[in-house]
């Protein structure tokens, strides 16, 4: 009781700090997959990715699963920001009809060139953050399964050997952080055409950078999404997988008081996350992938419409419920493709270049093998795939 009691205190906590949070890395798609998809796996969640989307999915994974990415992240932006990503799974029997685990470790580098902003000469190494958690799912049913994840978070932007070489500016230390997290997730699967899964990440107490000890708020998010596959045939599937996803941090967050609850969950409602996406495979060699996103409050996708020298972001509702919107200048897109083998081996490519407003090349690259052990046994009994 008193653990069920913590964990709403602090979700309710997280969902009613201050608007902006910390650690907002923590939110970034990390795979080529899940980004050309628009971010809308956590129904899906059936890579070793599903660790960081719900980790749930890691209960229906059988075997040893691996995979690993990188994308020079933001390009247009911050020319030196590199990011890499990579986690395996593997399955533990626990019974007929459960099964314990996999467990995964995933980590998150970014290494960002920063400039000196200060009126010193002094060279310090670049800002750098890692993430290491590791998870556990459990297969309540052959429909059903739940997923928890643990992870340590470490920031580093400035050393704190920095300050120290600067006493004039009075400050000791600040600009390094470490704080935990954890995700929670369930992943619902009535058929082989139809799942259906929701996700709670990032439940953390915050990071502190500052000698003060002021924390940042965690970005805890709520996501829930589908999965519907209404062909499945040896040489052509499709996929169709919407998503849901709203930040929890700064909802109802209104510091003049002006707003009553319905014009706030109308915010609310609008700002969440939405994606749509489709996943083609054909001849069980070639994946291609295209995901719609809209995220309108970071300003991210959506359609972009110009009208009388303004132009003005909006969703999809907007467009089919208002009329004289101007001309159509950009569509949030993101898109993708894989070439593998069936679904044990994948190398994936990805952009999600499009949701930005400035221009920017976002490639992001991965490997991915999934049951990589019965993959060594199909390939033994004969059948590899340039002989079929």
């Amino acid at each position: 009781m008193k653990t069920t009691i913590s964990f709403v205190a602090l979700l309710a906590t997280t969902a009613f700090s201050r608007p902006q949070p910390g650690l907002p890395f923590l939110l970034i798609w990390p795979t080529a997959r899940s980004t050309a998809l628009a971010g809308a796996m956590t129904g899906l969640a059936d890579d070793p990715d599903a660790a960081f989307f719900n980790p749930a999915g890691l209960a229906f994974q059988s075997d040893l699963g691996a995979t690993g990415s990188y994308a020079n992240w933001l390009p247009g932006l911050y020319p030196g920001n590199h990011k890499a990503y990579g986690a395996f799974t593997y399955g533990i029997p626990a019974g007929p009809s459960a099964r314990v685990g996999p467990s995964v470790v995933g980590f998150d580098v970014d290494c960002l060139e920063i400039s000196n902003f200060l009126p010193y000469e002094i060279e310090f190494p670049p800002a750098w953050r890692l993430t290491i958690g590791a998870g556990a799912a459990l297969e309540v049913t052959e429909e059903l399964a739940v997923g928890l994840k643990a992870k340590l978070v470490h920031t580093q932007y400035v050393p704190d050997w920095v300050w120290k070489s600067m006493p004039g500016l009075g400050i000791e230390a600040g600009g390094t952080g470490t704080t935990w997290a954890a995700d929670v997730g369930a992943l619902w699967r009535p058929s082989a055409k139809f799942s259906l899964g929701g996700s709670v990440a990032n439940l953390s107490p915050g990071i502190s950078y500052a000698s003060s000890g002021e924390h940042d708020p965690s970005p805890a998010i709520l996501r829930i999404g589908a999965c519907w596959t209404p062909i499945d045939k040896k040489n052509v599937r499709l996929r169709v997988l919407p998503e849901w996803d709203k930040v929890l941090v700064g909802m109802f967050f209104d510091t003049a008081g002006t707003k009553t609850f319905g014009q706030e969950l109308q915010t609310e409602l609008r700002d969440a996350w939405k994606s749509l996406a489709v996943e083609v495979s054909g001849l069980e060699f070639v994946t291609l992938r295209l995901g719609y996103f809209e995220d309108m409050s970071w300003k991210r996708g959506g359609l972009v419409f110009e009208e009388a020298g303004r132009v003005c972001r909006h969703n999809i509702c907007d467009v089919l419920t208002r009329r004289g919107l101007g001309t159509l200048k950009s569509v949030g897109l993101c898109w993708g493709f894989g070439i593998g083998y069936k679904d044990y081996f994948r190398i994936d490519v990805s952009s999600d270049a499009a949701i930005y407003d400035f221009p920017t090349k976002n490639w992001r690259f991965s490997l991915v093998a999934n049951d990589i052990a019965g993959e060594i046994r199909e390939l033994r009994q004969g059948h590899a795939p340039w002989e079929e």
